[in-house]
């Protein structure tokens, strides 16, 4: 079977937990097996649940008493000990930091080999692995030759879709911990802020140097606004100080993946493309048409951004009335 380790947070799976069992239960088709998932850290029905409505059919609860939040080195050590104990044809993880960092955790406890940020994998004797390499800008074809390989997914290599829909059996884990294990713990959250978040937003308004000024922005807010999206920014724009590095699309930012990102004022440096290149469809809005982001947009408007995006927010407000 192919086991997928599901990353939550308030008592729901994230979205690149979506992705990955959307990928996971992909490759566990190719390799004939079934697919279950492992849920560390909680016990809830609800992602159980879920879990099934993406296909599958156990899922594996380890939720020791001492286990009060997330630590990297105890997640690592129970899918560890789940890897010798339930013997999984392969492990999958989404690739985001969290997901990333436990898998490495683990892989160091079995001494096996570990392969982040997979875009494609072909099982077989030696598994053949496509991933993501510097940030994105670079993809490399990999050989995997593990007992049980151990993978992540890229975040937003596919798009989460719910499969045929299962009703799992679940299953207590009896994971041990040692207090090496619990060293580093998470403590507390902080809510940095409430609504629409850049990583989940279906619309993005991004803008670069071109926009001219921190004051330029507002246009932006507005045009997100009534779009129901956020402001994003270059990092050229949080280097001169006009927008929060919160803000920041890119590679050393945040990664999006909008249904749609507008891009005002935005050459496209490879940094900022890694960040925005999931997005579904990209409008690119700039005076250079040789611009990168022009290039690699799905549709572009040639013109003054100081222009445009007022003309784009007035016919929006017409056709809304």
């Amino acid at each position: 079977m192919l086991l997928v380790i599901l990353e939550h947070e308030d008592g729901a799976l994230v979205e690149a937990a979506r992705e990955a069992l959307t990928f996971g239960r992909r490759l566990a088709e190719k390799m004939g097996e079934d697919l279950e998932a492992a849920l560390i850290g909680s016990d809830d029905d609800e992602l159980v649940e879920a879990a099934g409505q993406y296909g599958a059919q156990r899922v594996h609860v380890a939720a020791p008493g001492e286990l009060t939040d997330y630590g990297p080195a105890a997640y690592g050590s129970i899918v560890a000990q789940m890897v010798e104990s339930l013997s999984p044809d392969a492990v999958l993880a989404c690739g985001s930091s969290r997901g990333n960092e436990v898998m490495a955790q683990a892989a160091a406890r079995l001494d096996a080999p570990f392969v982040a940020n997979a875009l494609d994998a072909a099982p077989g004797d030696q598994w053949a692995v496509t991933r993501v390499q510097w940030g994105g800008s670079l993809l490399e074809d990999v050989t995997l030759d593990a007992e049980t390989p151990l993978l992540t997914c890229g975040l937003h290599s596919v798009a989460s879709e719910p499969g045929d829909e299962q009703d799992p059996d679940v299953e207590e884990f009896d994971a041990e911990l040692e207090d090496a294990d619990m060293v580093t713990m998470g403590k507390d959250r902080v809510v940095q802020e409430a609504g629409v978040t850049l990583p989940t937003a279906p619309v993005v308004c991004g803008g670069g140097r071109g926009v001219g000024s921190a004051d330029g922005f507002g246009q932006l807010e507005d045009l997100a606004t009534l779009l129901g999206g956020r402001v994003g920014c270059s990092r050229a724009v949080t280097n001169l100080g006009w927008r929060p590095h919160s803000d920041q699309v890119g590679q050393t930012g945040t990664r999006i993946a909008p249904e749609i990102y507008i891009a005002s004022g935005i050459s496209g440096a490879i940094q900022h493309w890694v960040g925005a290149m999931a997005s579904k469809h990209i409008l690119a809005i700039n005076t250079d048409r040789e611009a990168n982001m022009v290039v690699k947009a799905d549709w572009a408007v040639i013109g003054d951004l100081h222009e445009v995006v007022p003309a784009i927010i007035a016919e929006i407000k017409a056709r809304r009335g």
